[in-house]
């Protein structure tokens, strides 16, 4: 079992940044493959960005460019770094563990005002 919390959340202007953490406890994640999603208020959960075991990331082509996930093996934890940040990536951002099953923390608000 890997139990995730996420942090870093909060109020910030059209054009700030945040960095979000997801801490995990339980196992290493240095052998999963990591994952960030979001869900606005009334809408589907979606798809942010992916970090691979390798190091290798992907991004939704709504955040790429400003967005940018990271790990840190020896913290055993995934950073989101949100940069030129937007009011429509206000959501809850949550992140996700993939292993031998897929593990989700409680997300962290995240409102961006215009």
């Amino acid at each position: 079992q890997v139990q995730l919390v996420e942090s870093g959340g909060g109020l910030v202007q059209a054009g700030g940044s945040l960095r979000l953490s997801c801490a995990a406890s339980g196992r290493t994640i240095s052998s999963y493959t990591m994952a960030w999603f979001r869900q606005a208020p009334g809408k589907e959960r979606e798809f942010v960005a992916r970090l691979w075991v390798g190091g290798t990331t992907s991004y939704a082509d709504s955040v790429k460019g400003r967005f940018t996930t990271s790990r840190d093996n020896a913290k055993n934890t995934v950073y989101l770094q949100m940069n030129s940040l937007k009011p429509e990536d206000t959501a809850v951002y949550y992140c996700r563990a993939s292993g031998t099953g897929n593990y989700w923390g409680q997300g962290t608000q995240v409102t961006v005002s215009s």
